[in-house]
């Protein structure tokens, strides 16, 4: 069964920042970053394909980077200059590509949870003011 470990989430203050690693099983997984607050729907943050191709949340434009290490299998998500909005669970996602005339591809739709299949258990990222 794969299986999707998260870390690096704390607690800093606003402004600081955090990295989050997520262990992959394979370097060609699709993968994403999202976040889940307390009384909110869980949302999408970044998404990396395995041609490192990049999508973004509005909310991550400008503060939040996402990076994978295809030899480690490690994905990353930089997390600077937060804000107390951004304390949420955040979670690691994985899918497979779709194999299509020998180009691997990853959702259209690439920060929507419901294209996604494996998931990790989180890891908490607490913003105070």
């Amino acid at each position: 069964q794969v299986q999707l470990v998260e870390s690096g989430g704390g607690s800093v203050q606003a402004g600081g920042s955090l990295r989050l690693s997520c262990a992959a099983p394979h370097s060609s997984y699709c993968m994403a970053w999202f976040r889940q607050a307390p009384g909110k729907e869980r949302e999408g943050v970044a998404a990396i394909d395995s041609y490192s191709r990049i999508t973004y949340d509005d909310s991550a434009k400008g503060r939040f980077t996402v990076s994978r290490d295809y030899a480690k299998k490690i994905l990353y998500l930089q997390l600077n200059s937060l804000k107390p909005q951004d304390t949420a669970m955040y979670y690691c996602a994985a899918v497979w590509p779709t194999v299509v005339g020998g180009d691997w591809r990853c959702p259209q739709m690439a920060l929507a949870q419901a294209q996604y299949n494996i998931w990790g258990q989180g890891t908490q990222v607490t913003v105070s003011s």
